[in-house]
Order: C-alpha cells, then structure tokens, then sequence
C-alpha cells in the first residue's frame, strides 16, 4: 500500500471517530505528500499565472482551503440561522419563507413622473419602492433656488413640499408596499413628509414600512453630501431614529450605508469596518440621550454593496453578521436578539460599469446580485446596464430586475439556507474580514472614536489612499476591466436608446411649487419656522414633531434647512490628500 493510500484510509478511519486531533495530524501529512508530488510535479508541467493571489481587500489566498483552514474555528461562531451571531443568515429559514424584496432604484422629473415608474416597476414584479433624489433636494434648495438651475429633476425626483411626496406615492397603498428613500442631509425633512402623507391618509403608521438611509456620517467620510457641521447633523439622526422607534414599529429610520463608501474607492475590509464605526457612533449617541439598545436597534438596517470580489463579498455579507452581533450585544449590552439580527440591502456596484462595451454590464450585475443572495441579503437594487451613460430607461430596469427575478426563480439557490456556509474557503475567509474588521475598529477607538476620526479627515484619507491605489492598478493593468484594458474592442460600435432629459420639467416644478406657496397660511409656516429654532437650540428635544409639522403646512424643503442653517451654520471640509 502507498504511503498516500495508508494516510488516505487512516484519515478516512478517523474523521468520524472521537480522536479528531489525531485526524487532523494525519491530514496534516497527506495534504504535506499532496504539496511535494502530485502538486510539485504539475506545477512544473504547468506554472501559475501568478506568483502571489490575494483578495480586492489584499487578503493573501492560498491555492487550497482544507479542515485544518478552520479547525480553531468553534461551532459556535458558525452557528446556524437566525440564531447568534447570525453568520448564516438573519433568519432561520430564509428565502425559503419569502424571497428578497426586489427593490429598484428610480427616480427623476417631477413626483408624477416618478411615480408612472414606480408602477410600471410594480408591474413588472418589484416588491418594493425605492426612490432616488435630484442634487438640489439631497442638498436643501428649493427647485426656484440659483443653486438648482439646470439640475432640478435630473438625478432624481423633485421634491419641494407635501405636495410633492403626495404626487410621488399617489396611488400606492403605503400599508402594503415598503418605500425605501435614498437621501441624508435632508432626510428628516423628507421622513416627516412621509410621516405626514400616511397621517393626512388616515394610515395606522406602524404598518407603514420602508427604509430611509440618513447615515450622515458616511456622507463626511465618502458621499460628500452635507449641509451643517458633524455634530448637530448626528444629533438629527438621533432624533429621527428615537421618534421612529416610538412611532413606527416596521419602519427603518436608518440605513447605515457601506454602499457609498465602497463606490469611493474603499475596500470590502474598509467598507465593513467603516460602517460599523459609524454605527457605534449613532448607538452611542442614542443611549446616551437615554434610551435603551433593546428599544431602537431591532430597526436598524444597513446597505452595502456588492462588489466583483466573489467569495470575498459573501465573506464580508457573513462577517458582517457575526461583527454586528457581537458589538450589539458585547459592547452595548443587547438582550433581545432582534437587536443583534443585521439586516441589509444591497446594490450591485455602479463602480464596476463601463461605458465601453455597455452590454457587459448586464453580465457584472448577475454576478453581482449572485453574491448577494448566497450573502444573505434581504433586498437588493441591480444596477441597469445604461446607467454609465444616464438615468435607466424603462427597458433597462426591467432587464435589471429580470435579473434578480432569474435568480429567485430559475436557479434553485434560494432552496438552501446558507449553501455556502462550511466551505473551508468561505468560512476561512469569514473569520480573515472578522479579524481585519475588530482590527480597524480598535484603531478608530484609539484615535478617538468615529466622529473625532471624521472630523480629523482619518477616513477620507484611508479611502483616497485606497481609491488611488486601485486606480494605478487599472492604469498598469494589473486589476483587469474586461472591455477597458482588457479584450478590447477598438471597432466597437454600440448604439441604444437612453433617457432623455425633459428641458420642461424645471419650469413645470417651479410652477408647482409657486401655487403650494400661494395658496398655504404663510403666517403659520413663519411661526413653525420660529418654533423649530427654539427646539433646536435644546439638545434635550426632539426635532420631529415640530418638522411634521412644519410639512403639514407645506413649508419647503429649503425654508426648514435654511431655518436651521442660520443657527448652526455650514460645514466645510478640509481636504485630505
């Protein structure tokens, strides 16, 4: 018998015994035998492509992943679904009990035109809302301000007042249809006004569900879209999470977001830590104006991207859990599990789409999305394949969310819990995005926390250095872009329709928005406007009820933001290089 076939049947003989130490000896020596003859002897018939692989977050990558990869790892840590620390997934069964919510990003023009998209995309089989914002909404102007000439409707939806976000969801049984809101300086504003649209609609708001993303500090750190300084826009954030809690028992007032900070040249490694950060910001600052973890974390949620990185993406999605679980029950006390049970939303990265050859965009989202679900993910956005040359059109978000519905439907993966979980590999690799996640997070507490380390440009510059070292790696070839330094086609020809932009829509809005300022109580709207700078000179009220208000009686978006702008003034970001 060869010394290979011997430790072969002693590994055999022993794997399902009780002397598992012994086992893993044995194993030790075959896989020492494999490495010095069968793989010795092909290497040198067949050299690899590269000398030295490692993840997109650096991560090295042996050639084979084996038992011995995880023998330290207890079962616990694995654990299994719905259980803490949640690695396999949030729930128990998963898309067994309901697929993700298909949730496609859309949104420009007016909120009539938004809303005909809306339900052309309910149409065609999405499961929920998702709404994207212009630049002067995002940034509190109102769409006559100088500062929104030329850019009213043309990223997104208009939206002024009430009236608007009564345009934008009419028709749409808000009991019934989760709506998630992608906006953050001005997303109280904008949560108020979806507040007040239920109320005005007789809704019982603890039926209403969605998602408003809010996270201001990865706008400091990444988005860079800020009105006031660091401090009192996270006491906003505070403010909305705390009336959520008490008020809307399926809403998510948060959605703490990774997305952007991936999208501005951050790592998978950077993208999870950072999040993570800015979370015990927000949890900090919510205990300390007293309330209890157990009261307000159940409805935090988060949104990450989902990059080109396959394994390394599951990997973090399942980190991820098992970080979150840990922070919220070991740093801040947890009892309830619904608190320690991280939820996400994922988009496929628009930083990966190119312009040239556009129809391999379709193939890069289907990977994409892929790795979301074997991730986890709850909902997810696919990206469309136009969007690098402008807003979807029709046609190319249904193809995005046939996408996903390809998946859901054809592929079979959602039959299992988890299917990747006990692959050495992944759960390898799980516990490697774990280590460097805690690692980074023990830097940014020993710097001073996350908003010190903001406001000293700590993370802008760990993205810029990230963002610039992948950018030279394009430039030399050495991170492949199909299409772009890579297989490319110099005869290329590609020719399809894209959304136009309506030169009308400007002047429309305007209008629009002129008759809501002729025709509402103008003396109330200035007393509101008074009251809101009186509560927010206390740091002990909540700014909520006040802003419903001041919605309800058809202030705009920038009459509020400026209110607040006088007494806070501005922020100004010192660049990092």
């Amino acid at each position: 018998m060869s010394a290979d076939i011997f430790l072969s049947s002693k590994v055999n003989a022993n794997v399902n015994g009780k002397n598992g130490h012994d086992s893993q000896t044995v194993f030790a020596e075959q896989l020492h035998l494999w490495e010095n003859n069968e793989l010795s002897d092909f290497l040198r018939r067949a050299p690899e492509q590269k000398k030295h692989y490692e993840s997109e977050s650096g991560i090295p990558l042996k050639r084979l992943y084996t038992p011995l990869d995880i023998s330290d790892t207890p079962q616990s840590e694995i654990g299994l679904p719905g259980q803490y620390p949640f690695t396999r997934g949030p729930y128990p069964n998963m898309y067994r009990g309901r697929n993700w919510t298909m949730r496609m990003f859309a949104g420009f023009g007016t909120g009539d035109d938004t809303n005909r998209r809306f339900k052309y995309l309910v149409s065609q089989g999405q499961t929920g809302l998702s709404t994207a914002f212009d630049m002067p909404t995002l940034m509190g102007y109102d769409s006559d301000h100088p500062m929104a000439d030329g850019e009213v409707g043309v990223e997104g939806v208009a939206i002024d007042t009430l009236a608007d976000m009564e345009a934008l969801l009419e028709g749409i049984d808000l009991e019934k249809i989760s709506v998630s809101m992608t906006i953050n300086p001005t997303a109280w504003i904008v949560y108020a006004m979806y507040i007040a649209l239920g109320q005005k609609r007789g809704y019982d708001l603890n039926k209403m569900s969605g998602t408003i993303q809010a996270d201001i500090l990865k706008e400091y750190q990444a988005q860079k879209e800020w009105i006031y300084p660091i401090r009192p826009s996270v006491r906003i954030c505070r403010d909305y999470i705390m009336w959520a809690a008490r008020n809307m028992k399926r809403f998510n007032p948060i959605s703490l977001s990774g997305y952007h900070i991936a999208e501005a040249g951050a790592n998978a490694v950077q993208e999870a830590a950072f999040v993570m950060a800015n979370t015990i910001a927000y949890v900090d600052e919510i205990t300390k104006a007293g309330m209890n973890v157990d009261e307000f974390a159940p409805r935090l949620s988060f949104f990450f991207t989902s990059q080109a990185d396959f394994f390394e993406e599951i990997a973090k999605f399942r980190a991820l859990r098992r970080v979150y679980a840990k922070i919220m029950r070991e740093r801040f006390g947890a009892q309830n599990p619904e608190s320690m049970r991280l939820r996400f939303h994922a988009q496929t990265a628009a930083i990966t789409l190119t312009r040239q050859q556009p129809y391999l965009n379709l193939v890069r989202t289907g990977i994409q999305a892929l790795t979301a679900v074997l991730g986890g993910a709850q909902s997810l956005h696919t990206n469309s394949f136009d969007e690098s040359y402008a807003l979807p059109t029709e046609e190319a978000a249904k193809l995005a969310l046939r996408t996903q519905q390809i998946i859901a439907e054809e592929t079979n993966v959602t039959a299992v819990v988890d299917p990747l979980g006990g692959s050495y590999y992944v759960e390898a690799l799980t516990n490697e995005m774990e280590k460097r996640i805690f690692a980074v997070l023990d830097h940014i507490d020993s710097i001073g926390g996350t908003v010190k380390a903001t406001e000293d440009g700590w993370f802008q510059q760990e993205i810029a250095d990230t963002a610039y070292q992948v950018m030279r790696r394009k430039a030399k070839g050495e991170k492949i872009s199909v299409g772009v330094n890579k297989y490319v086609d110099a005869e290329e020809k590609t020719s399809f329709e894209i959304h136009p932009i309506d030169l009308s829509l400007q002047t429309r809005q305007i209008k629009q928005l002129s008759a809501v300022k002729a025709n509402r109580d103008n003396a109330r709207v200035a007393q509101l406007l008074s009251e809101l700078r009186i509560v927010a000179q206390d740091p002990t009220q909540n700014l909520m009820p006040i802003t419903i208000e001041l919605v309800k009686a058809y202030a705009t978006m920038g009459e509020i933001v400026d209110a607040l702008r006088e007494l806070w003034g501005a922020y100004h970001e010192t660049p990092v290089f």
